[in-house]
């Protein structure tokens, strides 16, 4: 089991079940199948700090089978605190960006501080999550609309140069403007082998645009909904070898959570999910997407 910040796990009240499949173990955790090995290859570890359960979500984690959690930055209000994070949980990476629903007048004073991080002995794993937003532009004023937009791409445009120059994977966030996205990808340069779209939730078309080009999808529990065959059908085009499973908790619970608060913990139902999907077996997927994460984020 491992160690959180110099100590091991404390049971915390769930019934714990081992059952030995080949080389992995699979954890009953109060009707949770834990998936042993897995990686959560984005969530949001900060939202549970500010609640006071981040031991706690942690501890649920490890019951669960996840192996590593990389928690992904947003602004300047966690960048510090994830750093901070991945120094003292091993099991714990992280990444820092400007997600563009964080991209305001000044967002260039924050993007100052995203290459000194690179400097650090932890350094970020990834630069992200960037990218564009139409979903939470202003509704009924478009010229708002319009000019927060054209701060999005600028600020999408100026952290795309910064990770070329790094040579840093890219955690892209789209909702609503894949094609915009893609586009400011090309234009770029930066090498779309180091390029991940979290939360893919679009179809096979969008798919196939990626992996033209090298790059990568990431699945949240939005796969196990009932309605997302077109996401479904996006996963399988990619194929088992190159996929990635993440919880973007706090938000996506997967079936049978849908509708609640997420957790890294859920992340055992959309792998349990996912492997029947894909026809094979727990171990078979854990190893194949972590192997997948770890290479792409290059996880030691």
């Amino acid at each position: 089991m491992e160690p959180l910040h110099g100590r091991y796990l404390r049971p915390f009240g769930l019934n714990r079940t081992l059952v030995v499949l080949g080389l992995r173990s699979i954890a009953v955790l109060g009707g949770l199948v834990g998936m042993a090995g897995i990686v959560d290859s984005h969530t949001h570890l900060h939202s549970f700090a500010l609640k006071g359960v981040l031991d706690e979500t942690l501890e649920a984690a490890a019951e669960a089978g996840l192996e590593r959690l990389v928690t992904v930055g947003t602004d300047t209000d966690d960048w510090d605190f994830y750093a901070d994070l991945a120094e003292r949980y091993s099991q714990i990476d992280y990444t820092v960006g400007i997600h563009p629903c964080h991209v305001e007048a000044d967002w260039e004073d924050a993007f100052s501080l995203i290459e000194p991080f690179w400097s650090r002995a932890g350094k970020p794993v990834a630069l992200g999550e960037i990218g564009l937003d139409r979903f939470h532009l202003p509704r009924n004023d478009e010229a708002a609309a319009k000019e927060i937009f054209a701060l999005q791409v600028a600020a999408c445009e100026a952290q795309l140069q910064l990770a070329k120059q790094l040579d840093a994977p890219v955690v892209i966030h789209s909702r609503g403007a894949f094609e915009e996205c893609v586009e400011l990808i090309d234009a770029s340069g930066v090498d779309w082998t180091k390029v991940v779209f979290h939360c893919f939730s679009e179809g096979p078309g969008e798919m196939k645009q990626l992996l033209d080009r090298g790059g990568f999808g990431s699945f949240t529990g939005v796969i196990t909904f009932k309605n997302a065959e077109s996401v479904r059908e996006a996963a399988k085009l990619q194929g088992l070898d190159r996929l990635m499973i993440e919880t973007d908790a706090p938000y996506l619970a997967p079936m049978p959570k849908r509708g609640k608060p997420n957790e890294p913990a859920y992340l055992a139902y959309t792998a349990t999910y996912c492997a029947e999907l894909f026809g094979v077996s727990p171990e078979e997927f854990a190893e194949k997407t972590t192997g997948r994460a770890k290479a792409f984020y290059s996880l030691g």
